[in-house]
């Protein structure tokens, strides 16, 4: 594996060493790599099924255990530090009660890096697991993905997952803490996504592509065969950059999604279902969709026909036809922007600049599509060539967005990576 590195190691035990004055050999780490959904797009908060596979690029959380309750972090990336205790109560964002003013909401709050550790704390709290210790941490995360679609606020709830039921020598599945991470997101933020996020960081394994049925929580590890041109994992960033937390567009998607299973579930009887497109059999929709408004026809066309894609990609996968995979997931992202109708315009541009680069053989956003960027998956032979060509198309097509990329890399060529876990 190439990630982390040694010298990554080193440098965050050496900072954590610094913060406590404990000896280097004492500092545990966290590895929560950073996941790409190559097909399942939008779909795993009805229910559906999903792919997904993790990279070789994410969240490093340095830590020891406190010894009393407090929890003490700083991050590479941000200013500040976030200091709080484990038996403090913990309450949603927003939230107000007699004895207490409301819980600032993120943007508020000094240190914003640190809502997680607090969201952490709440669903451990709100899961009755008890804690006694808290942590001294620092966070790291892959230099400029923050904020990128590749579900790095996931992977910082999992990091912190892991540290404060490592300290409390706590045994928690990773199951468990796929239902942990979603009361971060879902009960503690108020954000209303599903659970692929949380799934892909703490399920997936190297070489396999982790397919996931959102509604019974099933999952199953499909090993490629081995494959006769080796691919690489192309991100492509559009420079554009918002927090789902405070764009209406994703929440709206969800309630419409839902509005469009309440039609076809009241159609064929079935009102007393949960108003989710998973409790809609493909045949009812089928005979009823001509009842649905337009804008929520889209949305369920999206659904059903995504179902159908992952299905498809998985048989591609398991018989190790890339060119086919690609395909699919081309086909993922043409229906985010027609029929989800996600996707800024810098976003799409990227997108169709992605499928006429050499080698690549299909892309799709990454994430909701509002904000960050797209992937891709390429002939590892013409990664680079593929990696130049998206960069100066898209400094032609977007040159104000190309320029917030602030130095950065505008195409990283990545690898599959591994599952979440604790390094000693």
């Amino acid at each position: 594996m190439s990630w982390p590195t040694d010298s990554e190691l080193i440098s965050i035990k050496e900072a954590v060493s610094q913060m406590t004055g404990r000896d280097k050999g004492e500092v545990r780490v966290v590895v929560a790599p950073y996941r790409i959904c190559p097909l399942g797009a939008h779909i795993d908060h009805q229910g559906g099924t999903v792919s997904a596979m993790t990279i070789n690029k994410g969240i490093l959380l340095g830590f020891v255990p406190s010894g009393d309750t407090k929890v003490q972090l700083r991050s590479a990336q941000f200013e500040g530090e976030v200091c709080f205790r484990v038996d403090e109560i913990q309450h949603p964002i927003g939230h107000t009660s007699k004895n207490d003013a409301s819980t600032p909401s993120p943007s508020k709050e000094k240190s914003v890096w640190g809502t997680y550790a607090r969201g952490a704390v709440y669903a451990l709290q709100t899961s009755k697991k008890n804690l006694k210790q808290g942590i001294v941490g620092y966070l790291s995360g892959s230099n400029g993905l923050d904020s990128s679609g590749l579900s790095s606020s996931a992977a910082v709830g999992v990091a912190y997952l892991l540290a404060l039921e490592n300290a409390n020598e706590l045994t928690v599945s990773p199951t468990e803490n796929i239902e942990y991470d979603r009361l971060i997101e879902n009960g503690y933020l108020g954000l209303r996504n599903g659970i692929l996020d949380q799934s892909a960081i703490l399920l997936s394994s190297y070489g396999c592509l982790t397919y996931m049925d959102c509604k019974t929580m099933n999952h199953k590890l499909v090993q490629a065969p081995e494959l006769e041109k080796p691919f690489r994992i192309l991100l492509a960033f559009s420079g554009l950059r918002q927090a789902l937390t405070t764009n209406p567009g994703y929440n709206l998607r969800v309630s419409e999604c839902q509005e469009a299973a309440k039609v076809l579930l009241t159609a064929c009887g079935n009102s007393e279902l949960e108003p989710t497109l998973c409790n809609v059999e493909h045949a009812v929709y089928e005979a009823h969709k001509h009842e649905l408004k337009p804008v929520l026809a889209r949305r369920a066309e999206h659904y059903f026909s995504e179902n159908m894609r992952v299905i498809k990609g998985r048989e591609a996968w398991a018989s190790g036809n890339l060119e086919e995979f690609g395909k699919l997931i081309s086909a993922s992202g043409l229906s985010s922007i027609e029929n989800y109708e996600c996707g800024a315009e810098p976003l799409i541009q990227l997108y169709k600049i992605l499928l006429k680069a050499p080698g690549v053989y299909g892309a799709r956003f990454s994430g909701a599509g509002f904000r960050g960027c797209c992937v891709a998956f390429v002939d590892a032979e013409k990664a680079e060539a593929a990696a130049a060509y998206v960069k100066d198309e898209y400094e032609k097509a977007q040159p104000e967005f190309a320029k917030n990329l602030n130095g950065g890399k505008p195409v990283l060529i990545c690898e599959a990576g591994d599952a979440a876990r604790v390094l000693f």
